[in-house]
């Protein structure tokens, strides 16, 4: 069953009248300080959506990681009956993430792009290794700014998002975002027990 509303059924009022969901704090690091509002869309969209269908359980990726915590906390905050599953980041064979963005690459770009996930399997290691978060941080995004992207962010950071104490090395989340291009890549990875 597929359950496909218009806009008009969405935001009876238009969407610029409509009750906006804010998930505050964790809407304001790594794609939110690049991308202000833009988890609000997000929140206040899938909330109207959830109160909508009444679903049990909703199934969202991986890929984006900030936006399914940003999921979990608004369902944790608004009390909403709702399992919230994680699914796993689809991969070419040579390691990108799948993305409808991808189409947006050039054949020399698309060639390059993998780069990312490379990075986030050497900032893990890196972190299993021991080295300061901060300079597995810099490392990657010089190799990143090194082979020809414009990077956003490179980052390592508890599975909640938070800071990590420097000597965590378990339950971590590595991340990415960067531009090839024109087009904007995000990735990540999970780092001991993620």
């Amino acid at each position: 069953m597929l359950f496909a509303p218009s806009v008009a059924g969405m935001y009876p009022d238009g969407a610029d009248n409509a009750v906006q969901i804010r998930v505050p704090g964790i809407t304001a690091i790594l794609d939110g300080a690049h991308r202000p509002g833009h988890f609000d869309g997000v929140a206040t969209v899938v909330a109207r959506l959830f109160n909508m269908v009444q679903p049990d359980v909703a199934v969202f990726g991986q890929k984006d990681y900030q936006q399914l915590q940003v999921i979990r906390q608004m369902v944790r905050d608004l009390a909403f009956p709702i399992a919230i599953v994680a699914a796993p980041t689809a991969r070419a064979d040579d390691g990108l993430a799948l993305s409808s963005r991808n189409q947006y690459l050039s054949e020399t770009e698309r060639a390059l792009a993998p780069e990312i996930h490379r990075t986030l399997l050497a900032m893990r290691d890196a972190v299993r290794a021991g080295e300061s978060l901060g300079t597995i941080e810099a490392v990657a995004s010089a190799r990143l700014a090194a082979a020809g992207f414009a990077v956003d962010y490179a980052a390592v950071r508890r599975t909640d998002l938070g800071l990590p104490g420097n000597d965590q090395r378990t339950n971590l989340v590595a991340l990415i975002a960067a531009r090839l291009g024109t087009t904007r890549l995000i990735d990540n990875i999970a780092i001991g027990g993620a």
